[in-house]
C-alpha cells in the first residue's frame, strides 16, 4: 500500500461519506475504524486487506480523526466469523456481486475481442481481468479462476484468428505450403526458408533471391496479416521457428497454414531487408577493397619530397631566365631526376590521379565478380521515394533494368541516360568520355557504379525505400499515423508546451543562464584555460584522484572466507529460489507436460550452458542426471527472447527492492552506458570489422545503473548507431527504475542525441574524449560582449526560425521513438551527415545545440559533474570486464551464425550476470550488518562498494545442480 498521500489524495479517497457512517451506527463501536478502513481500501483497490500490516499510517489516522474513536485496529481478529461478515456487508453495500454465467461469457469475449488482439499475454491479462471486475462491480475470482477464464479465451481467441488467417489462404498456396514441408523435398525445404542469409557472397544472394521467389509465389492473406498486433505476429512467428517441418505437419490445418502464413508474411521482410543489407555491403566493399589496394600500391612508390616550395621557385626562376634552353639543360641541374620523379608521384597519389586508380579497380572487381549478383538483386525489389530529388536514382534503375539485357558497351549522352544527380561533377571527367568525333559517351559498367554508389547512401539515410521491407521500409510508416488527431496527447505524454515560443523561451533562458555562470566562474576556475588559436581552445585538467577505499579489499577477502568458490551455477540457482524468475519461461506450444520442478532444473542448466557460452552438450555431461537431449529441447520450446526479457526485468526488479539504502544510499536514476566488442562467426551478416578494435565480431550495447545492474542490452552490428542504442535502452528497458540522467562517451553522443534526450525528458551526459575542440553556441544576436571570459570559445547564434518551422515535426519523429512505432536505428538512420539537406535533421541538429551548449557550460564549471560522469562510465567498464569472466567458453566468441541464437547467448550472460549482482548484494549486505563491520567501513568505502565482484566465484569445474542444497544467506 502506498505510504504517501497529499491533502487532496486523502480528502478523495478516504473522505467517510454520510451513506457510510450510516452504515456505521449498525456496528459496535470498537469495529467502527477497521470497518471503514477495509470498506474504504475495498473501494481504492479493489480487494480487502489480509492484516493490519498492509494498512497505511496516514489513511488510518485521517479515517480515526473523521470518526473521533482511537486506533484499536490491532485488536481486530481478520479470519474471525465477524470479519467475514464484514466483507460480505461491504460487498453488499457497494452493490458488488459474484461472477454469474453472464458476466463469465461477457468477460471472456472482451478478452478475445479487446485484450488479446492488442497483444497483450496470458500473464498481463490476469490485472487486465483483475480491473474489468472491479469496474463492474463483481468480486474478485481466485487465482485458480482466473487463470481458468485465461485459459479458456485465449484458446478461442487463438481459434478464431487462425481460422480467419487460414480462410484467406488459396488452395494453390495450400498446396506450396504442403510442398516445402516435405522432408524428401531438397529444393525448396522448411529448413532452407528458416536459415539465416550468410556472408556477403554470390551464393547468399541467390539463395535468398530463391527464397524470395518462392515466397512472392504464394498468396497470403497480407490486408489480415498486416493488422495483427506485432506481438502476436512475433509469437506466432517464435512458434513456427521452435518447431520442425515434421512437428509443424502434425498440427491440425487451419493451425498450420496460419502459422505458415505468418511465417511467410514476416521472412520476406526479413528477406528483402537482408538483400538490401547484402547489397549495400557489396557497394560499400567494392569502394573500401579498391582503395586499399591502390593506396598500397602508391605507398610502394610514394617519396615525400621537401622543400617543394624553394624547388619550385628555383625551377621557375631558371625557366624564365632562359626560356629558350631545353629542360635538361635548365631543370635537371636544379631538381635532379629523381627528385622530379618523386614529385610525380607525389601528384598522382593524391587528387584525380588518384581517384582514377581507385574507379578503375573498382570497376575491375565489379565487372569480374559483383556484376554478376547486384542486377538479380536489383531486379528482385521495388525502389521508392518520397521526394522528387531523388527521382533520378530511381530512373536510372529503370533504365538499368531495361538494358539488362543489352550487350552495348558504350551510351551517347543523348540516350536519355540520367546523369543530374547521379554522377557527381568531380567524377565528370572519370565517368564520361569523348570519342574520336568529340562526341560525349558513358561506359555502361562506369554508369551502373554510379548508380549503385548513390543508391546506396540514400537507401542508408531512407530517402529511397524499399516495398516490402521492415527496416528499409515507407519512412512515413515509421511515424505515428494518428498523430494529428492525437496531437494534444502526444504532446502531453512527451511533456512538452504546444506553444514554440514558450519552447524556445525556456532554452533560451537555460541558455543565458549557463553561459552566464560559466563566464562568471572562469577567473576561480583553476582547472579550466581557455586559449585563444584556430583549434583545441579548451584546456581541462585531469580530475584530481580520490583516496584508495581502505577496507573493500578486507571485505572481499571477508565474502571468500564464507563463501569459498561458490559455483556460479548455484549463485544461479541460488537467484531463482528466490526471484523465481524460471516462471517467466512459458512453454512456446499449446500445452505443457513437463513437471514445474524438473523443467526449473532443465531451465538453469541450459541458461547457464547459454549464459557462459559453454553450451549444452559439455553442460550434460555434468552429474545433474539430464542429458543432452532433454536440454535441447528446453532450448528449442522454453528458452526465447521475450521469456529472457521478462526473467532479467524480474531480477533487476528484485535487486532494487532487497537493497538496503543505509548502505547503497537511496533509488538511483542515473544509468551508464556502452557498448562491448565480442568476437563471433563470420558466415551472417551481423559480423562485421570492427574499425576501432580491430577484428571480426559484434556489439554488446549494455545499460548499467550506477549500483552495477544492467538493465537493457542489445545485440548490434559493429557500424550500429551506438546514439540509437543508447535512446533504446532509456525508451525500451522493462525495470521499475526512471532514467533521468544517462551517461555515455564520445561515440554514445551527437547533436541530434542531445536534441532527442531533451525532448524525451532526460538528461545526456556524455564523457567527451574531444573537449578541446568544443564551442559554446549564443542564444541571440549581439551577446557576445555579455561572456568576454569565453570569447575564445564562443561561435554564431542559433537559428530558432529554422527549429520554430520544423517543431511539430520533431514531436512527431520524438513521439515515434518513444511510441515504439518504429526502431530508433531507422528513424536515426534519416538524420545523418549523408542527409544534411533534411530540414528535420537541421532543426534537429540547431535544437541539439542549444541543448549541448547548456551541458557543456556546466561540464566545464563543476568538477563534481565531470567525476560524476566519470564515475557512473566505470560502473559500465566494470560491468564490461566481468562479462569475459563468464562469458568464457569457446574463447569468448559468440560462436554461431544463427541470428536468434546469437541474441539468446547474449540474453542469457545478461541474465547470469544479473543473478551474480543480486546473490553478491545479499552476501554484502549480509557481511556489512554484522556487529564486527558497523563502523569498519568509511565513505570512501561505500562509494567504492560493488555487488559486482566474483573472486570468490568458480564458474569452472564439474557441472553439478542439488536442488535441495541452498547457499548460506540470510535475508530475504
Amino acid at each position: 500500500m502506498s505510504q504517501i498521500w497529499n491533502e487532496e489524495e486523502l480528502g478523495q479517497y478516504w473522505s467517510v461519506t454520510f451513506e457510510e457512517l450510516e452504515l456505521l451506527k449498525t456496528k459496535p463501536q470498537k469495529h467502527h475504524l477497521v470497518f471503514c478502513m477495509k470498506l474504504k481500501y475495498y473501494q481504492y483497490y479493489g480487494v480487502f486487506p489480509g492484516n493490519e500490516k498492509e494498512l497505511s499510517d496516514i489513511p488510518l489516522q485521517y479515517i480515526s480523526e473523521q470518526l473521533d474513536v482511537s486506533n484499536n485496529i490491532f485488536l481486530y481478529e481478520w479470519e474471525s466469523r465477524t470479519a467475514r461478515r464484514h466483507r460480505q456487508e461491504i460487498l453488499t453495500f457497494l452493490n458488488i456481486r459474484k461472477l454469474d454465467s453472464k458476466d463469465r461469457i461477457e468477460l471472456i469475449n472482451w478478452l478475445i475481442e479487446e485484450i488479446f488482439p492488442k497483444g497483450i499475454s496470458s500473464t498481463e491479462a490476469f490485472n487486465h481481468i483483475l480491473d474489468w471486475l472491479y469496474q463492474n462491480k463483481i468480486q474478485r475470482l481466485t487465482v485458480f479462476q482466473v487463470e481458468k477464464i485465461i485459459i479458456t479465451s485465449y484458446s478461442r481467441f487463438r481459434e478464431v484468428l487462425f481460422g480467419e488467417i487460414s480462410k484467406g489462404v488459396c488452395k494453390e498456396s495450400k498446396t506450396l505450403i504442403d510442398y516445402c514441408l516435405e522432408d524428401k523435398n531438397e529444393l525448396i525445404n522448411f529448413s532452407f526458408l528458416k536459415s539465416d542469409p550468410g556472408r556477403v557472397s554470390l551464393d547468399s544472394v541467390l539463395k535468398e533471391l530463391e527464397k524470395l521467389e518462392f515466397i512472392n509465389c504464394l498468396q497470403i492473406p497480407e490486408q489480415k496479416l498486416s493488422s495483427l498486433n506485432p506481438k502476436i505476429m512475433n509469437h506466432m512467428r517464435s512458434k513456427a521457428l521452435s518447431e520442425t517441418a515434421w512437428e509443424i505437419k502434425r498440427h491440425p490445418p487451419t493451425i498450420r497454414y496460419a502459422l505458415m502464413s505468418v511465417f511467410f508474411y514476416t521472412k520476406q521482410s526479413e528477406i528483402i531487408d537482408g538483400l538490401i543489407e547484402l547489397l549495400i555491403q557489396i557497394i560499400h566493399r567494392l569502394s573500401v577493397k579498391a582503395e586499399k589496394k591502390v593506396f598500397k600500391i602508391l605507398m610502394q612508390d610514394f617519396r615525400k619530397v621537401y622543400g617543394k616550395n624553394t624547388l619550385l621557385g628555383r625551377i621557375a626562376e631558371a625557366s624564365l631566365n632562359n626560356p629558350d634552353s631545353p629542360v635538361r639543360e635548365v631543370v635537371y641541374p636544379i631538381a635532379g631526376v629523381q627528385t622530379l620523379s618523386n614529385l610525380v608521384k607525389e601528384y598522382k597519389s593524391s587528387g584525380k590521379g588518384y581517384q582514377k586508380d581507385v574507379h578503375r579497380n573498382i570497376r575491375s572487381s565489379y565487372g569480374s565478380h559483383y556484376r554478376r549478383m547486384v542486377p538479380k538483386i536489383l531486379g528482385s525489389i521495388t525502389f521508392c521515394s518520397n521526394n522528387i530529388m531523388h527521382q533520378p536514382i530511381l530512373d536510372a534503375l529503370r533504365w538499368l533494368e531495361n538494358h539488362k539485357n543489352s550487350n552495348t558497351q558504350y551510351y551517347y549522352l543523348y540516350d536519355n541516360i540520367p546523369i543530374d544527380g547521379i554522377v557527381r561533377p568531380k567524377d565528370y571527367e572519370i565517368i564520361i568520355e569523348t570519342d574520336d568525333k568529340g562526341e560525349k559517351k558513358i561506359n555502361r559498367i562506369n554508369y551502373e557504379i554510379c548508380v549503385l554508389q548513390a543508391l546506396r547512401e540514400k537507401l542508408r539515410c531512407k530517402e529511397i525505400w524499399v516495398k516490402g521491407a521492415d527496416k528499409y521500409r515507407n519512412p512515413d510508416q515509421d511515424l505515428p499515423q494518428d498523430f494529428n488527431t492525437n496531437r494534444e496527447f502526444y504532446y502531453k505524454d512527451l511533456g512538452i508546451t504546444q506553444d514554440i515560443q514558450e519552447f524556445i523561451d525556456t532554452i533560451k533562458g537555460n541558455m543565458h543562464q549557463a553561459l552566464y555562470s560559466l563566464d562568471k566562474s572562469i577567473p576561480d576556475n583553476k582547472q579550466l584555460r581557455l586559449l585563444s588559436r584556430n583549434k583545441n581552445n579548451i584546456s581541462l585538467s585531469p580530475l584530481t584522484e580520490q583516496p584508495e577505499p581502505g577496507n573493500i579489499n578486507k571485505m572481499k577477502g571477508q565474502i571468500q572466507s564464507v563463501w569459498p568458490m561458490t559455483s556460479l551455477l548455484d549463485i544461479l540457482k541460488e537467484a531463482d529460489m528466490r526471484i523465481g524468475f524460471t516462471e517467466c519461461f512459458k512453454t512456446q506450444r499449446s500445452s505443457e507436460r513437463l513437471n514445474r520442478d524438473e523443467l526449473q532444473k532443465r531451465l538453469l542448466l541450459g541458461l547457464y550452458g547459454l549464459g557462459t557460452n559453454t553450451g549444452l552438450k559439455r553442460i550434460s555431461a555434468g552429474r545433474h542426471g539430464v542429458n543432452y537431449k532433454e536440454l535441447l529441447h528446453v532450448r528449442k520450446f522454453y528458452i526465447y527472447k521475450t521469456a529472457l526479457r521478462e526473467a532479467i526485468s524480474k531480477v533487476a526488479n528484485a535487486i532494487f527492492k532487497i537493497r538496503n539504502p543505509d548502505i547503497w544510499g537511496e533509488g538511483t536514476t542515473a544509468c551508464a552506458s556502452d557498448s562491448k566488442k565480442f568476437g563471433s562467426w563470420d558466415q551472417n551478416l551481423m559480423t562485421e570489422w570492427h574499425i576501432r578494435y580491430g577484428g571480426r565480431g559484434v556489439m554488446i550495447y549494455w545499460h548499467v545503473e550506477k549500483k552495477s545492474t544492467c538493465i537493457y542490452s542489445q545485440f548490434k552490428r559493429c557500424s550500429s548507431s551506438e546514439v540509437a542504442s543508447m535512446i533504446e535502452g532509456v525508451l525500451r528497458h522493462c525495470t521499475e527504475m526512471a532514467i533521468d540522467k544517462q551517461y555515455v562517451d564520445t561515440h554514445g553522443q551527437s547533436e541530434v542525441a542531445f536534441a532527442f534526450s531533451y525532448l524525451l525528458g532526460f538528461n545526456l551526459m556524455p564523457r567527451l574524449k574531444n573537449i578541446a575542440k568544443q564551442k559554446l553556441y549564443l542564444p541571440d544576436i549581439g551577446l557576445a560582449e555579455d561572456f568576454k571570459n569565453i570569447t575564445p570559445i564562443l561561435t554564431r547564434p542559433i537559428n530558432w526560425e529554422l527549429i520554430a518551422q520544423q517543431y511539430d515535426q520533431m514531436v512527431q519523429y520524438t513521439t515515434a521513438l518513444k511510441q515504439g512505432t518504429a526502431d530508433p536505428e531507422a528513424i536515426l538512420r534519416r538524420f545523418t551527415k549523408g542527409n544534411i539537406t533534411h530540414p528535420t535533421y537541421r532543426a534537429l541538429s540547431e535544437l541539439g545545440k542549444a541543448v549541448k551548449t547548456i551541458f557543456l557550460c556546466k561540464y566545464l564549471e563543476k568538477e563534481e559533474l565531470r567525476r560524476e560522469i566519470h564515475e557512473g562510465l566505470n560502473v559500465v567498464e566494470n560491468w564490461n570486464s566481468a562479462n569475459s569472466f563468464i562469458f568464457f567458453g569457446k574463447g569468448g566468441e559468440v560462436a554461431t551464425n544463427r541470428l536468434e541464437d546469437q541474441e539468446l547467448s547474449v540474453l542469457s550472460l545478461h541474465l547470469v550476470q544479473i543473478c551474480l549482482v543480486y546473490v553478491n548484494t545479499l552476501m554484502i549486505q549480509q557481511i556489512i550488518s554484522t556487529e564486527e563491520w558497523k563502523h569498519i567501513l568509511t565513505s570512501e568505502d561505500y562509494r567504492a562498494l560493488s555487488p559486482l565482484i566474483y573472486a570468490h566465484v568458480n564458474p569452472y569445474g564439474v557441472f553439478e545442480l542439488d536442488m535441495n542444497e541452498r547457499l548460506s544467506i540470510t535475508g530475504s
